[in-house]
């Protein structure tokens, strides 16, 4: 999962850029990057970190024109390094910069086709480049001299048929305007914004709306399922209708990874957790506990806590404090790291939780190690007993579509049952949204389609990925030391999931 950001106005993007991107720097936190387009050249700028730190004034000051795409990264195929960094640029035809967001599945069918039929070996492991080449090589063959929004949007719908996954992308074609397109189903979120100034209108595609909030936009649509959205520079808008397919935009979008503040697809997220929360008392309920109280894992869990709270009747309270200058868990690459970001962001409240019987709700149990981390803090700041209860349903299957989690071993739902995991994390209770519900809060108008729920069903909207998912398998296995389950059946804990 990565942020993306495209704004294309009369006066210089860079500054609307920058902060746009520090908005959406919980998506991605490995690497940043902006290329802009003054009418004559591209100006690019990219760096492993955060995007305070790869951006300073000097930077900033040579990223000039009023054209521009920016990316933040979170790594999830191929390595961490600068080379991978987006954006992403070639020379021909015309001058493309491109950056995205998600995850091509049919990746080695397409890299052979493009060294097949177009003689082109791209330079990195980085999914982008695939999806960028194929719509270069598709565009190449157009009437170059006089190239039309028909024959850019005909480049598109080839590149959609020939790459399969999830992607949202955002491309600069210099000397013609920006152009923003997602894949067929639209699992991956792409907004449209516009802000009107004195010489004349600003446009902005982002992954999600909290952008626009920070920097006066006015929000105008959502890209649709496939649908492919141009702007000239005369600031014309020009759409290619998306396709006849019911969308099915990722869940865990609306858990865990977008801002509480976003709106997605008509839905604030802050109001679905909340529901999500509330969903959940039933539940609580029928397993025969009471809570003293109610607390979240910040911040993703704040929402569904609150919501539980209000519906069982017990207090809530903020009981985990979270130091913010650490990064988010679940997006760092290792095990080792995430453990050390749990240890060193939560501090609990003692006086809070000492001889209580607490409910912590978090967004969702992945691996499973930082839940029993959180845990055992709650047990040694004096919590009395421990139920833990995930927002989401359990995780049972890979995802391919750009969240780190593609290796089942490292899914500690599809090895072990709800028991083994509640004496694995050493809860006293642990509580599962049940994916029917879930399915429902989601649901759409009947027959349009809604949502992803593939890690939780291991039903993929893509079709068969049984050969996607064995090469991830072996090429994850090969980067990452197996250290095998330990066998711990004498005790009364389960046996420990595999950890990388």
């Amino acid at each position: 999962m990565c942020g993306i950001v495209g704004f294309h106005g009369p006066d210089d993007v860079v500054a609307d850029m920058v902060v746009g991107l520090t908005a959406l720097q919980h998506r991605g936190q490995d690497a940043a990057g902006i290329a802009t387009f003054d009418g004559s050249s591209f100006h690019l700028h990219k760096g492993q970190g955060l995007v305070n730190d790869v951006f300073k004034k000097k930077h900033v000051k040579k990223l000039k024109g009023n054209s521009g795409i920016g990316h933040v990264r979170y790594t999830t195929q191929g390595a961490n390094d600068s080379n991978l960094a987006q954006p992403f640029t070639t020379s021909y035809p015309f001058g493309l910069a491109m950056v995205h967001n998600g995850n091509v599945i049919n990746f080695r069918d397409v890299a052979k086709r493009l060294h097949e039929e177009y003689h082109v070996l791209p330079k990195t492991t980085n999914d982008l480049e695939l999806i960028m080449y194929t719509f270069a090589s598709e565009l190449r063959v157009k009437n170059l001299a006089n190239l039309s929004v028909v024959d850019i949007f005909d480049a598109v719908e080839t590149t959609q048929d020939l790459v399969k996954g999830a992607y949202a992308t955002i491309t600069l074609i210099a000397g013609h305007g920006l152009l923003a397109f997602t894949d067929p189903l639209a699992i991956r979120p792409l907004v449209l914004g516009r802000r009107n100034t004195e010489g004349g209108p600003v446009y902005a595609f982002a992954s999600e709306s909290t952008c626009f909030d920070f920097l006066g936009f006015e929000f105008v649509e959502n890209v649709g399922p496939g649908q492919a959205i141009f702007i000239d520079n005369n600031f014309q808008v020009h759409y290619k209708n998306p396709y006849e397919l019911p969308k099915n935009f990722c869940a865990f979008e609306q858990i865990y990874f977008a801002r509480e503040d976003s709106v997605i697809h008509g839905r604030l997220v802050a109001r679905e957790r909340v529901r999500l929360g509330k969903v959940l008392a039933r539940k609580v309920a029928n397993a025969g506990i009471k809570p003293d109280m109610v607390i979240d894992v910040p911040s993703s869990g704040y929402f569904s806590a609150s919501g539980l709270a209000e519906a069982i009747g017990v207090p809530y309270r903020r009981a985990l404090v979270k130091n913010n200058h650490m990064g988010r868990s679940f997006i760092v690459a290792t095990q080792a790291g995430r453990e050390d970001v749990v240890k060193k962001k939560l501090n609990p409240i003692r006086e809070f939780v000492e001889g209580k019987k607490v409910a912590v709700v978090d967004d969702s149990i992945v691996r499973g190690t930082t839940s029993r981390r959180i845990v055992r803090l709650l047990r040694d700041a004096g919590a009395t007993e421990v139920y833990f209860i995930s927002s989401a349903p359990p995780i049972v299957s890979p995802c391919i579509y750009g969240i780190d989690m593609a290796m089942s071993t490292e899914l500690i739902a599809a090895n072990y049952t709800e028991d083994e995991i509640c004496r694995y994390i050493e809860a006293d209770k642990v509580i599962y949204q049940d994916l029917e519900d879930l399915q429902e809060l989601f649901a759409e108008e009947k027959g349009h389609g809604g949502s992803c729920f593939a890690c939780f069903s291991g039903k993929y909207p893509t079709g068969d990925v049984t050969h996607y998912l064995r090469h991830v398998q072996e090429e994850r296995a090969s980067h990452r030391p197996e250290k095998g389950k330990k066998n711990l059946s004498v005790s009364a804990k389960a046996p420990e999931p595999t950890e990388h």
